[in-house]
């Protein structure tokens, strides 16, 4: 099979951690998938994953997944590898909510915490091993801008996705070599179902965009992308802001 890194044409099975995500699915739309590839779709509801699926317009196989049972997630990816090594996997499960609503129950905010960060941190530590072990295979990490500095709107999800940011750069180097590789994505705020009801931030994209970019840094041999690609010296500028000043910003 032919290594992800510079050609995505050759993958024979692709996993969506998060199978109803819009980014995920417009990954997996931009990728133009060989019609023999085995796209699984793994999450919680196996309607909306069927229903997903269709809008690939492919055959699908949905399997059940939570991000939140971590004591799973290890006899998960064996279930997965028992019938072949994924050879691109894409975690793209994720939650948002309310910095309001995370204090006033912070059963939510560990609820978040526990799928943007430390259900990746599982499950890909599983799979990662798997694909280090047959020698080839790309993981695509769905980060943020947020994760770059936590602003006082969303201290709780600004830090889940600052801890997934540093796993993945941290896993990155410890897969160098191996033959696996890890593309980390910095998306800015993105237009969706995710964020219906809140006023757009300045650099706004949509799931297409982000699937395009993403499509384009696997045929390529990029470790991050961010989308839009201007967000990246955005970026720089952002962490050079004073912290007084930096409270004082609303968006």
């Amino acid at each position: 099979m032919t290594n992800t890194s510079k050609d995505t044409g050759g993958l024979s099975r692709v996993l969506l951690l998060g199978g109803t995500s819009e980014i995920g699915l417009a990954i997996l739309s931009a990728l133009n998938l060989a019609p023999g590839t085995e796209v699984i779709l793994a999450g919680r509801d196996a309607q909306r994953l069927e229903a997903a699926g269709k809008t690939l317009n492919r055959p699908v196989t949905v399997v059940r997944y939570d991000a939140m049972d971590t004591d799973g997630h290890q006899a998960f990816a064996d279930q997965i590898c028992a019938a072949g090594v994924p050879d691109l996997v894409i975690a793209a499960t994720g939650v948002l909510i309310s910095e309001e609503d995370a204090e006033s129950d912070v059963r939510r905010a560990a609820a978040m915490i526990e799928t943007n960060f430390t259900g990746h941190v599982t499950v890909l530590l599983a799979f990662g091993k798997r694909m280090r072990r047959r020698g080839h295979g790309t993981i695509v990490v769905l980060s943020s801008v947020a994760a770059i500095r936590p602003r006082k709107f969303n201290a709780v999800y600004g830090a889940a996705k600052a801890g997934l940011d540093a796993f993945a750069r941290g896993f990155a180097d410890e897969l160098h070599g191996t033959g696996v590789r890890v593309l980390l994505v910095r998306p800015g705020f993105v237009i969706g179902r995710m964020t219906e009801g809140m006023t757009a931030a300045p650099l706004a994209t949509t799931p297409e965009a982000v699937g395009a970019a993403v499509a384009s840094a696997l045929r390529g041999k990029r470790s991050t992308v961010w989308v839009p690609a201007s967000l990246a010296g955005l970026a720089t500028a952002l962490r050079l802001v004073p912290r007084p000043i930096w409270r004082k910003i609303d968006r």
